[in-house]
């Protein structure tokens, strides 16, 4: 009985194990306020406006803030590797529908930081995601301006 009651005793450590490592991920995903590694186009997460994007994507990394008083999103994009980044573009999706950019494509050298400044739409919306494009992916040949609907130029 007692190699039953051990092992009774293992699976339960392994499934203890297992619960705690799932809710450290959870909690990681939550947002501690340190940048988030993602290959994804989106992430499906909507900020709220008073929240801030910091998210490293193909080794670009985007942070990025509303400002209500211009209505404009600010922030900086920057090259968080060792090698340069091409065609290096900034977007947001506003939840109206709207989106801004791309930025016009960039290329930056390891470290180098490129300042990102985005008006936003006088279009009601009240959450935001973003992300940073590398190489000649969905928007390479548009540039600034190629598809903002809405722009407020």
């Amino acid at each position: 009985m007692s190699n039953q009651s051990t092992f009774v005793n293992d699976r339960r450590m392994v499934l203890f194990t297992i619960l705690v490592l799932l809710a450290a991920a959870v909690s990681a995903c939550a947002g501690d306020g340190s940048p988030v590694t993602t290959g994804e186009e989106e992430s499906g997460t909507e900020l709220m406006l008073d929240e801030s994007y910091d998210a490293v994507r193909n080794g670009a990394r985007l942070v990025l803030t509303y400002d209500a008083q211009s209505n404009s999103f600010n922030g900086f994009v920057e090259n968080a590797t060792d090698e340069s980044l091409k065609q290096v573009r900034v977007e947001v999706h506003l939840s109206s529908g709207v989106e801004l950019g791309p930025t016009t494509p960039t290329d930056l050298g390891p470290g180098e930081r490129l300042e990102v400044n985005l008006a936003a739409t006088d279009e009601d919306f009240d959450r935001w995601t973003a992300h940073p494009e590398v190489g000649g992916g969905e928007h390479g040949e548009e540039g600034e301006g190629g598809h903002q609907d809405g722009d407020s130029d």
